[in-house]
């Protein structure tokens, strides 16, 4: 398939993970693509196994300076920008919400959600507004259920949730605004909630299986492409039926 053929994307937090596996997608779909993450070598590494067609800008997704770089590239190198993967997403803390210090949840609130929304503000102004385009928030079933031990991230990834429902009555018809919902997907960022016993962590999913990237890259694809034309505000969760156990 071609569903992004002549078409730009920014994939936040693409140097690996989940972001790597989006971006290729796009570029298997004929996307142009710019990715971004905080370090320079992992981003060179990666932008080499995608291609002529892909490109980075390093820095921290909450940096202003970090955002207006990387549009300005963008838009330098391809003219236009289609479609906005916020992908970026921390969680520095493990614990009850009543143990987690201020300061951790104003981090991870700010580069969860307000740089998401700000990345959004900046794409809309440079090239949205009057051209349309697609917007996927990636979230998290953490946001959707209570989340022992990573409260405050999901409590982030809601709010995410609803940013992507409030931005989507805001910015129609022209933009569609979605997101998806992974529960627990084999990268770096996840290992601690599985390694050294994924066999039985596997066993409460449906699916019998973790996820992988690949799963939800085909995911966010659809819904930043022609496919998912008539879809905004909504959160597809991808989660090997875990929740139909009703937990995370």
């Amino acid at each position: 398939m071609n569903r992004f053929e002549g078409k730009t994307a920014i994939v936040t937090g693409a140097s690996r993970g989940i972001g790597l596996a989006i971006a290729q997608r796009l570029v298997d779909e004929g996307a142009n693509v710019v990715i971004t993450a905080r370090g320079a070598d992992a981003l060179e590494e990666a932008v080499a196994g995608l291609g002529e067609r892909a490109s980075y800008v390093a820095g921290k997704a909450d940096d202003p300076a970090h955002r207006d770089e990387a549009i300005g590239h963008t838009l330098e190198r391809h003219g236009r920008i289609d479609v906005l993967i916020n992908n970026t997403g921390i969680n520095p803390v493990f614990g009850k919400l009543l143990d987690v210090e201020a300061e951790a949840s104003r981090k991870i609130f700010e580069v969860n959600v307000i740089s998401a929304l700000e990345w959004v503000k900046l794409v809309h102004a440079a090239w949205m507004k009057g051209n349309g385009g697609a917007i996927v928030n990636v979230a998290s079933i953490a946001g959707l259920r209570p989340a022992p031990g990573i409260a405050m991230y999901g409590v982030s990834k809601a709010a995410v949730i609803h940013l992507t429902e409030e931005l989507a009555f805001e910015l129609g018809p022209d933009i569609r605004v979605n997101a998806v919902a992974p529960a627990v997907v084999k990268t770096k960022f996840a290992e601690a909630l599985y390694e050294g016993r994924e066999e039985k962590v596997s066993q409460a999913y449906p699916l019998k299986r973790l996820g992988e990237p690949d799963d939800i890259g085909s995911v966010v694809a659809f819904l930043a492409s022609s496919d998912a034309g008539w879809m905004t505000g909504q959160t597809l969760t991808v989660d090997g039926g875990i929740l139909l156990n009703g937990g995370v």
